[in-house]
């Protein structure tokens, strides 16, 4: 039985526009597991990032609630959020958004010391990660304006799993990658989600979403079905065609 890391329950989130109300997540009824990649896939304007957004507790929904652990998170204020955020989760976004001022390391460091006060601790453990990730001594030094967009995302996802989350959200992690390097980004995120790390993924791109071990489509602001995938141990024809003919019914 898996561990329920975080449910939703009649989770809906609404936006005014014009004077119209638009209904973006409309009554989703979810939970997450420890130790999967969960992906969510739909068309533009699905509510994709949305949803992303509420489960991190970067966003507060209209209605419904959002629990994690015995906590309600939708219903904390913005202070107790962004502790929350800090102490449970960690992000990577299509823009990395590296402080362009420090080096490497230093934005990693800058996020861990705000959980962990003990440098040492901290810089050991951005050792390690660095050196999973493939990320040399040379360019630790170095400030982000001198890397590579695909050396960026893999100091972002250093940067998302410094303080040890729970849960390390992926919002379009490869969308501003080329083939090559998104490629290397994906074995970076499927690594670590094998060593144990819960990740949530957006993604619109199918070689991306066959990483996940759990597909959710979501259209018009609920989610229409869901496809289990299992571990991934490698591309082959079965996962490449379960995942194809299940996007089909969802009319992707």
């Amino acid at each position: 039985m898996k561990k329920t890391l975080l449910k939703t329950e009649n989770l809906s989130k609404s936006f005014s526009s014009g004077g119209a109300l638009q209904h973006v997540l409309k009554n989703i009824d979810l939970e997450l597991y420890q130790g999967d990649f969960t992906v969510i896939m739909g068309a533009s304007g699905a509510g994709k990032s949305t949803l992303l957004y509420a489960l991190s507790g970067m966003d507060t929904p209209t209605l419904g609630t959002i629990t994690f652990g015995n906590e309600i998170i939708s219903q904390m204020n913005s202070d107790r959020l962004a502790l929350f955020r800090r102490e449970h989760c960690g992000f990577v976004f299509q823009q990395i958004y590296l402080l362009e001022g420090m080096s490497v390391m230093d934005n990693v460091l800058s996020a861990g010391l705000l959980m962990n006060k003990d440098k040492r601790a901290v810089l050991r453990r951005a050792k390690a990660l660095f050196q999973a990730v493939g990320i040399s001594e040379e360019i630790q030094r170095k400030f982000p304006a001198q890397i590579s967009g695909g050396e960026a995302q893999r100091v972002g996802i250093v940067r998302g799993l410094i303080n040890s989350p729970e849960i390390l959200f992926a919002d379009e992690p490869t969308g501003a990658l080329n083939s090559k390097t998104g490629l290397d980004v994906l074995d970076t995120l499927t690594a670590f989600n094998q060593q144990g790390q819960s990740v949530v993924m957006v993604t619109h791109d199918m070689r991306s979403a066959r990483r996940g071990s759990r597909i959710l489509y979501l259209k018009d602001g609920v989610i229409l079905g869901e496809c289990q995938l299992g571990n991934y141990v490698g591309d082959d024809t079965k996962r490449h065609e379960k995942l194809a003919v299940f996007l089909e019914e969802m009319g992707w």
